[in-house]
């Protein structure tokens, strides 16, 4: 199928679920659906609520090590290169790093969530 045919076929789709939605009942929302739902949170007080430093630091934390983590999702594939020790030595260096960083931030306090 070549361009034409696919932008053509995407219109008529589109079209189509348009035609459709026009066609359903309209629902009539209620009150509890036109209320918005926030988690828990009041939605229409203030919105410059005190913000808790130590779920901040938590969050960068976990942002940290979730990049980190990402470094070794290609190790599988690692095995297939023509040095398969090169790329043991940079993980067990990735994983090194983790462990001192983890290390570090529990016994700063980084991690205790209430005091």
């Amino acid at each position: 199928m070549n361009l034409t045919t696919m932008l053509i076929f995407s219109l008529m789709v589109s079209l189509l679920l348009i035609l459709i939605s026009f066609w359903l009942p309209q629902l009539y929302p209620d009150l509890e659906k036109l209320s918005p739902y926030e988690c828990g949170f009041d939605p229409l007080g203030s919105a410059r609520l005190p913000f808790s430093l130590r779920f901040f630091l938590v969050a960068i934390l976990f942002l940290l090590f979730d990049l980190e983590i990402a470094l070794l999702l290609p190790l599988p594939w690692a095995s297939n290169l023509e040095n398969p020790t090169l790329s043991t030595t940079l993980v067990t260096t990735i994983l090194l790093l983790l462990t001192i960083g983890l290390i570090y931030e529990w016994t700063q306090g980084g991690l205790a969530w209430a005091e």
